[in-house]
């Protein structure tokens, strides 16, 4: 798929954003995550989402966020900028800013608590996008936002000439199949265990948390659906089955991927930010659990996870005072 027909790449990775023991973002982890998920096959990076905890981070850190992830991409991969906010004046000062910063394009996500109606949605979808020459992804996800995109919202708001794709965090496949038969819209699959199903019916793409730990089963699954290559793409995605378990079903997915990538050694800490806390005993004996059914997958080794549970207790609050969110 061309860069024209396609600016967002196929594997993006919904980066966490890590951080120090004490809550600060490391710097030197989030440029070392970058390098490994892109070096696995990621050609997407979406900064300041909801797996990068954008709801805690500050205005500072967002922008800082996309400079970073341009700069270790090099050209490699997209970097795409998420979060925004529930205040469209908010949401399109923070999509100014990532633009001057260098992004390759932006994710709008459903205003979250407001809970606008449809005609809220297109305005706030429609005034963003006016504000920005970046191609925009819109991302439907009523679990967190409490609303989701109308069928008939997202058909008037794909005229406009900067929407170009959904990531899609809802489930309804039937609704995928219209979209994709009444509209151009790239659509790229939100849901970590449907992303066959979702390629198989005509996404481009995948938005996941899992990629932070394994982006290389991803771009097999892709590479393989490209080539019309259905058997190799099904053995990749039962390969990940137990692991898409492990991240996305006993805690935030945010919470389980730093536990993971902690343990696997790949970030210092698996700290994330209050209100998020850690995973319990429990929880992480789950999470212990359904790593020991994947083994080894396309170069990680689960055979070497050692968690830090007590490294992973509890939340942190930032040191930083006094600035905008």
């Amino acid at each position: 798929m061309s860069t024209s027909a396609n600016p967002f790449g196929q594997v993006l990775v919904a980066l966490v954003t890590p951080f120090t023991a004490d809550g600060e973002v490391d710097w030197n982890d989030v440029e070392k995550h970058i390098d490994r998920c892109i070096q696995d096959g990621a050609d997407g990076i979406v900064v300041t989402g909801t797996t990068g905890e954008t709801s805690t981070l500050t205005d500072p850190e967002k922008i800082k966020l996309v400079e970073v992830a341009k700069s270790v991409s090099a050209g490699r991969a997209k970097i795409i900028t998420g979060g925004g906010s529930n205040e469209t004046a908010h949401a399109i000062e923070l999509y100014r800013a990532s633009e001057k910063a260098g992004a390759d394009g932006i994710m709008i996500v459903t205003p979250y608590y407001n809970k606008p109606t449809q005609a809220g949605i297109l305005t706030h979808f429609r005034m963003v996008a006016d504000s920005t020459d970046l191609p925009v992804i819109l991302y439907d996800i009523p679990g967190r936002t409490g609303v989701p995109i109308a069928y008939e919202t997202i058909l008037r708001i794909a005229k406009h000439p900067n929407v170009r794709a959904i990531k899609d965090a809802k489930g309804d496949f039937s609704q995928v199949s219209r979209v994709l038969n009444q509209t151009d819209l790239l659509y790229f699959s939100g849901d970590d265990a449907n992303v066959l199903p979702h390629l198989s019916i005509g996404a481009t793409g995948l938005i996941g948390v899992t990629a932070n730990v394994a982006s290389a089963p991803y771009r097999t699954i892709i590479d393989a659906v490209n080539a019309s290559d259905l058997a190799t793409a099904t053995a990749a995605h039962q390969a990940l089955e137990p692991l898409v378990r492990a991240i996305m079903t006993h805690v935030p997915g945010t919470v389980a991927a730093k536990y993971v990538l902690h343990g696997l050694g790949r970030i210092s800490s698996p700290r994330v930010r209050l209100p998020l806390v850690g995973p319990e005993e429990w929880e992480a004996a789950q999470i212990e659990d359904e790593l020991a059914l994947v083994g080894a997958i396309d170069g990680v080794d689960f055979t070497n996870f050692r968690p830090d549970r007590n490294a992973a207790a509890g939340g942190a609050l930032p040191k930083v005072a006094g600035t905008t969110r």
